[in-house]
């Protein structure tokens, strides 16, 4: 007889999201996963090849729920970088690992089309491409430096977030 199946590809990914965040990109290996879910190790082979494909699968479950989070803020710019924003500060090694090399194209794509579909209604198809990359380049700069405590020049980092998503909207309607 077979044994029962212990665990799910879901749970899995679940359990590793959540070491993720609480123990960074080394903590998460296999023996950590197969904790968490409540089996051996060579049992998650049977759902993950290895450690690239769990730290994929990762990735891609961390881009869907920023797709998530971006498509219901709707197509207005600023909006799109408030959800931006708050996703990489609930979920800073997350946002992280979808810069890695671990974050699968096709999620990244998904990720990618609400920020595409606001940049096409400020600036037309044949720039939009141009727009998005202009707007994550700038945004993931700066949530990267927010996340490493790299602004230490006093100010309101709140304030000039908002300001420069503001300039940048208005750079982008300004053509």
């Amino acid at each position: 007889m077979p044994t029962p199946e212990r665990t799910s590809l879901t749970a899995i990914v679940d359990a590793g999201r959540d070491i993720l965040e609480s123990a960074g990109p080394s903590g998460l290996t296999m023996q950590a996963v197969a904790e968490r879910v409540g089996v051996r190790a060579p049992s998650l082979y049977k759902r993950i090849r290895d450690r690239e494909a769990l730290l994929s699968a990762v990735a891609e479950a961390s881009a869907d729920m920023l797709t998530s989070r971006l498509d219901a803020a709707g197509d207005d710019l600023s909006g799109l970088a408030v959800a931006y924003r708050s996703f990489a500060r609930e979920h800073p090694e997350a946002f992280r690992l979808l810069f890695s090399g671990s974050a699968p194209e096709d999620a990244l794509h998904r990720a990618s089309a609400a920020v595409l579909r606001a940049c096409d209604d400020l600036v037309g198809p044949e720039r939009a491409l141009d727009a998005a990359r202009l707007f994550t380049a700038w945004a993931t700069g700066f949530l990267q430096m927010e996340l490493a405590g790299a602004f230490r020049l006093g100010g309101d980092v709140d304030a000039a977030f908002e300001y420069a998503t503001d300039r940048i909207v208005a750079g982008l309607t300004a053509d």
